[in-house]
């Protein structure tokens, strides 16, 4: 019989709308048996149970990270670091990095852009350890030399399309990505406001990824990127920042209703760099770039826990730093945790999987000193990591 783990603290948070005073956790075998008031969830427990208690401790799901880069390190030399680094530094590296998000509270992540089938080839390795649930996309489609060629996904025509789409679903990929517009990591290619791919094209994507059984993820900071990325019926809108040039937004209330009503969710790619360039960018203008997340949730459109982690300053173990702009943008702090757990697990496809502390559902499990529904900083207060069911090493 699998060992019964026993979580017992001042306070559980089975969803971060539905706090539980006095609460426990009980886990077996990587599941959850039981979340809810301490006398009741006790009651269930076996005799032989191991029982840790935290005093003044809140327990709640684990947190997303819904788009990192793992062969990234977050350094300012990104980039050449990467073209510079043999497969086994990068195997090393991504799985540095995904111990850095595991220890930080984040145990799903999804990868969005890497080579070779890096992230599926590190995910293997790991099978069997306490590591994050990793949902990998492999190598982007792109144009010709366009943003993130270096990833080994430029596709010409649509035959390349389906090449790539097939060879990332044969290597293990859970979503496929593609550059909608341009960035700003690739010199020479499209502007971040420049769209890289027709809504022809875009279709094609979808209904290739669908063959697979994959959803699609876009790239897009146009405007433009956007609106052909929702009429092609992709998945999830990755920064989705309504650009139409240097410092210019179109926000299109019609495109982003059709988000929130067919589902479609955006993620804000946002770092703890916010604070720094709100600072560069003055009041004003940062609250017109940042403000689209508060419009966005006004209008219903779902919204994921994201922070482009591996780019320059990009961290993997400060989550709670990117949280904290929702902060600043005067969402709730129950909110913000919903975002981060249980809106971010339903729009990745997890939501009968993980994301909230129920029976039957993954044993993925934060526990920290204070209470995070009164101060956000206390997700940093991290006293242990559950991944599966599994110990995190360094948070007990």
């Amino acid at each position: 019989m699998t060992a019964q783990l026993l979580l017992t603290a001042e306070r559980v948070l089975p969803r971060p709308s539905t706090p539980v005073e006095d609460g426990a956790v009980l886990v077996e075998g990587g599941r959850i048996l039981a979340a809810g008031p301490r006398a009741e969830v006790v009651a269930q427990a076996s005799p032989e149970a191991e029982r840790l208690d935290f005093p003044g401790a809140t327990l709640l799901a684990g947190l997303f990270n819904a788009h990192v880069h793992l062969a990234f390190d977050a350094s300012r030399e990104m980039l050449p670091n990467f073209l510079a680094s043999s497969d086994d530094a990068l195997r090393a590296g991504a799985k540095d990095r995904l111990g850095q998000l595991l220890r930080s509270g984040v145990t799903t992540v999804r990868d969005l852009g890497d080579r070779d089938a890096l992230g599926a080839r590190v995910r293997a390795e790991l099978e069997g350890t306490a590591a994050p649930r990793l949902l990998t996309a492999g190598s982007p489609l792109t144009v010709l030399k366009g943003h993130c060629h270096f990833f080994g996904g430029e596709v010409a025509d649509d035959a390349a399309i389906r090449a790539m789409i097939d060879a990332n679903a044969a290597a293990g990929a859970d979503v496929i990505k593609v550059m909608a517009s341009g960035g700003q990591i690739t010199e020479g290619g499209a502007d971040m406001w420049e769209s890289q791919f027709d809504v022809r094209a875009l279709r094609l994507i979808v209904e290739h990824a669908a063959r697979h059984g994959l959803p699609v993820a876009a790239h897009a900071h146009g405007s433009d990127a956007i609106e052909a990325s929702v009429e092609a019926g992709v998945r999830t809108i990755e920064h989705c920042t309504w650009m139409t040039g240097p410092q210019r937004q179109d926000r299109r209330e019609g495109v982003a209703k059709r988000m929130a009503a067919e589902g479609i969710a955006a993620c804000s790619t946002s770092s703890r760099n916010w604070r720094m360039l709100a600072e560069r960018m003055g009041e004003e203008l940062a609250k017109t770039v940042y403000g689209r997340l508060s419009w966005l949730e006004e209008l219903g459109v779902p919204l994921l826990a994201g922070t482009d982690a591996g780019l320059p300053g990009s961290v993997f173990d400060d989550p709670v730093g990117a949280l904290e702009l929702y902060e600043w943008l005067g969402f709730g702090r129950r909110r913000i945790l919903e975002i981060a757990t249980e809106d971010s697990a339903a729009g990745l496809g997890l939501g009968d999987v993980t994301g909230r502390l129920a029976p039957g559902l993954s044993a993925d499990v934060l526990v920290v000193d204070g209470d995070p529904l009164a101060d956000l900083s206390a997700l940093r207060n991290v006293r242990l990591v559950l991944a599966r069911g599994m110990v995190a090493s360094g948070s007990a």
